[in-house]
């Protein structure tokens, strides 16, 4: 069984729903979700003008590889009414995978660990609330202490205990 640490996010149409569909639907194909965080009001990231973001930690436990993971991930944002139009722009759907296992991984269509999450707070708040000690298997600093030290200064606010079915 693999490990595999997700961010879901989206700041468009019903943010909470769409974000528990998506756990729903990672539950129902990928694997258990084991361990959610709460729900975090995020404000966009590189300074764009949008609304501001839900995000969601997520632990799941998958009997499927990295690769085919990203695949059940992206049938998944699509399936909830993600439309892939520009990089960084609004949508009813995001889903990151941030970590898998402790492997590090570099293939044209996926890198892992995720390569900007250290210097993402809307990434680190919620895997820190569920995850603080894990241990980023390249830069070898747990998870608690990239976030301190994380440059980005952007807003991100606890606003709901982590949904469960």
């Amino acid at each position: 069984m693999n490990t595999a640490i997700l961010l879901i996010g989206g700041n468009l149409g019903n943010r909470s729903q769409n974000l528990r569909r998506a756990v729903d639907l990672l539950d129902s194909t990928a694997g258990k979700v084991t361990q959610r965080s709460s729900l975090y009001a995020t404000a966009p990231w590189g300074g764009v003008d949008q609304p501001n973001y839900l995000n969601q930690g997520l632990v799941i436990q998958t009997p499927i590889s990295a690769t085919e993971l990203l695949d059940v991930m992206m049938d998944i944002e699509k399936q909830v009414g993600r439309v892939r139009r520009e990089k960084w722009g609004s949508r009813v759907i995001d889903i990151d995978m941030i970590f898998f296992n402790e492997e590090v991984i570099d293939l044209p269509q996926l890198k892992v660990p995720h390569p900007h999450m250290a210097n993402r707070r809307f990434v680190l708040t919620p895997l820190c609330e569920i995850l603080p000690d894990f241990v980023h298997p390249v830069l070898q600093q747990p998870l608690s202490h990239l976030l301190e030290i994380c440059p980005d200064q952007l807003p991100v606010h606890k606003r709901l205990p982590a949904l469960t079915k």
